[in-house]
């Protein structure tokens, strides 16, 4: 069973983010692997693991896959750290500014040489917001799409995939056959602390990298532009109340005036 995960490096959470040039400047702050990524590499840790573990030479292969610049070798790294078997980063300065279409598309080219049986990606990474990778892989590669899994079970011998997904509505229980792409929500389990050990074993795994001539995708830049950004106006100060006996109107009129009452 070959697995593969896609993750992302992002802006650290805690960073001032800003755009330049209608792209989000990630030179200047700190960046981390996408957290709602790790979910997607414990699951695929956890589920090679039921099934016999990953262990080099095993028929049971965890491959972290990411597209982004140079020092995303980080943010894979901390991957291989948690326990990955190997990992393949994409970089090519005509990819800066792309969006989900272009990452989709470069992503599936990747993938589909690989002859995964499983994808698997967190919901959305910190920086977008857009939750639409996962569904645009499945497109892309043909295969059955199970989103915003928060339990899963897979049965190599049969080739199936169940999860199970929490709507407004309830909980579904849904099925697929290998291939298959899934996302999986944060609640699904616990990412593990790289220990030690494997830390100074992913300084020692090399890190495939591929550019656009290599992946056999063509450099169509971003599909979409930002046409203009606002930076947040600072925080404003604040109103004080002082109450003399009228504290209680003057909250009432406050809430009024802010339309929310």
């Amino acid at each position: 069973m070959k697995i593969a995960v896609c993750v992302k490096q992002v802006p650290d959470s805690w960073a001032e983010k800003k755009m330049v040039n209608g792209i989000l400047d990630r030179e200047n702050v700190d960046a981390v692997l996408n957290d709602l990524d790790e979910y997607a590499v414990e699951e695929a840790l956890r589920i090679v693991e039921a099934h016999g573990g990953n262990e080099e030479g095993g028929d049971n292969t965890v491959t972290v896959i990411s597209m982004g610049p140079e020092r995303a070798t980080e943010a894979v790294r901390k991957a291989l750290s948690m326990g990955v078997n190997d990992a393949i980063l994409v970089t090519d300065p005509q990819l800066a500014g792309a969006d989900a279409l272009a990452t989709s598309a470069v992503l599936a080219a990747v993938i589909a040489k690989g002859g995964f049986d499983l994808v698997i990606c967190g919901t959305e990474s910190t920086d977008a917001r857009m939750s639409v990778v996962p569904a645009m892989l499945a497109e892309r590669l043909n295969a059955a799409q199970l989103t915003f899994a928060s339990k899963v079970e897979v049965d190599p011998a049969t080739s199936k995939v169940s999860i199970t997904r929490v709507t407004e509505a309830g909980v579904d229980q849904m099925h697929a056959q290998f291939p298959c792409v899934i996302s999986v929500v944060e609640k699904i389990n616990e990412p593990r602390y790289p220990s030690f050990k494997g830390i100074m074993a992913a300084k020692k795994k090399t890190i495939e990298s591929r550019d656009l001539a290599a992946v056999g995708v063509s450099a169509e830049g971003a599909w979409s532009l930002v046409a203009d950004a606002t930076p947040r106006p600072a925080r404003a100060a604040g109103i004080k109340v002082t109450d003399d006996g009228t504290g209680g109107e003057q909250l009432v009129a406050y809430l009024a005036e802010k339309k929310l009452i």
